[in-house]
């Protein structure tokens, strides 16, 4: 089989980040709705997503749903997108089109800014998934903004538990 190159794109540096080891940082400035880069990898059933995920843990792994029937494997080592972060503020937004991801900008980004999108992770296993994004909105874990209302009740009944206890 033959090696691919990683993916490129005009607008991106990958470097050490703060948020999880490596990042994706704008090489230069980039104006709202551009399309950054593509997420590739390889397309599998999610039959196979479901086989490749077992006893591995939330955190560990690049899978992207591309519709109900198929899911992109991105841990390949062509695929530069896999080292954007999450963020619960994020600048960047998913774009899928004709069976491509897209990494798209949600606002102007200006040099040296870290790329992040909210990954839109389920509240199943929230605990095993601690964000690291920093920001002042943070909730910190990695849940998909239209659940953070859930995840901010669970986490209050359990302040509540924790302190009948205590």
């Amino acid at each position: 089989m033959m090696k691919r190159k990683p993916t490129t794109s005009e607008y991106i540096i990958v470097k050490g980040s703060s948020i999880h080891h490596k990042g994706v940082f704008a090489a230069k400035d980039i104006p709202k709705d551009t399309k950054i880069i593509e997420y590739v990898g390889e397309k599998i059933s999610k039959k196979e997503t479901e086989m490749r995920t077992m006893g591995i843990g939330n955190n560990q792994y690049y899978f992207f749903e591309v519709d109900k029937r198929w899911d992109i494997d991105g841990d390949v080592d062509y695929n530069t997108a896999k080292y954007i972060n999450h963020s619960c503020d994020p600048n960047c937004y998913i774009e899928i089109e004709s069976a491509h991801i897209w990494v798209v900008a949600d606002r102007d980004i200006k040099k040296g800014e870290e790329l992040s999108y909210d990954y839109g992770w389920s509240l199943d296993g929230f605990e095993e998934t601690p964000c690291c994004c920093g920001k002042k909105n943070c909730v910190g874990y990695i849940v998909a903004q239209e659940d953070w209302p859930k995840l901010k009740k669970k986490i209050a009944k359990r302040k509540r538990k924790l302190a009948k206890v205590k």
